[in-house]
This record gives structure tokens, C-alpha cells and sequence, in this order.
């Protein structure tokens, strides 16, 4: 591992330690030449499928952006960033047990308002009436009745 203060590419480990989640290895390490010591983190490498949009393009997967797209629907909902995260970190393992290099936005935005719908209805309605993109408020109206059946 190259030393950051020197560019020496001899260095040592003095300690590692499993992160909080074992998702990923923290390494102090001290360089052989300076003697500076610093923290490496060590993650595995996942490859997220492409994403197709309907105008055909290909997009490389963002997280920041799924966020994005929660966070506008929850905009004052009572819902905690753990119940968030939980339903991001789903959607993500959703994405990468299909074992597919390209999925379609439009299966990305049905695993959304799956998610969606489990934590908030009024932040599923919303993101599903921006997502249908409904041609009248006849539509708009079948959702909230559909969403108000299930007991919402």
C-alpha cells in the first residue's frame, strides 16, 4: 500500500479491525520510510447491472440517486433513515441476485414503490403519481383508492 505523506509503497499493518457491520476491514497502517501512520478500509467489490432507461440510454447504477428518489416521496413523513437504508440495502440485493447485466429503470421504479408502499402510503402515492405520470385525475383517484382498500 503507497503512503500517502511520501509515496513509499512499503508499509505495515499495526491493526486491523472488522467495520461496524462487517461489511468492510479497517487497517492502521504505518509506513516503513516515513513512519506516518494512517487507516485503510478494505470493501468488497460489487457491480450493480446498468440501468436501461425508456429512451434506451444505459446508466450506471447511483445509489445517491435511488436516495434522491426516496427522500423527495418521504419529504415530512414520519420515517426514520434506518427504515430508509433498510429498504435501500433491499432493492440493492434485489439488484444484484438477479445476476443480469442491465435492468430496466421501469423494474428499478416497481422495486421502489414496492418499498415505498411498506414504509408510507402517502410517500407511495406520491412517488407513483410522478412515476406513472397519470393522463387524468381519474387515475391518480384509482391508486389513492386502491392504496385507501389495502388499508392505508
Amino acid at each position: 500500500m503507497k503512503c500517502p505523506f511520501c509515496g513509499h509503497t512499503e508499509t505495515q499493518v499495526s491493526e486491523t479491525r472488522l467495520g461496524d457491520d462487517a461489511a468492510f476491514i479497517r487497517r492502521r497502517r504505518q509506513c516503513q520510510q516515513c513512519g506516518k501512520r494512517f487507516t485503510t478500509y478494505e470493501r468488497p467489490e460489487v457491480s450493480f447491472p446498468a440501468v436501461v432507461k425508456k429512451d434506451g440510454r444505459r446508466i450506471d447504477y447511483a445509489s445517491d440517486k435511488l436516495r434522491a428518489s426516496f427522500a423527495l416521496a418521504l419529504r415530512k413523513r414520519p420515517v426514520s433513515t434506518e427504515q430508509v437504508d433498510a429498504a435501500l440495502e433491499r432493492i440493492e440485493e434485489k439488484l444484484l441476485n438477479l445476476g443480469a447485466r442491465e435492468v430496466p429503470s421501469s423494474q428499478l421504479g416497481e422495486m421502489v414503490m414496492r418499498e415505498l408502499q411498506k414504509l408510507d402510503k402517502v410517500a407511495y402515492v406520491r412517488f407513483a403519481s410522478v412515476y406513472r405520470s397519470f393522463a387524468d385525475v381519474d387515475e391518480f383517484k384509482a391508486l389513492v383508492d386502491e392504496v385507501s382498500d389495502r388499508g392505508g
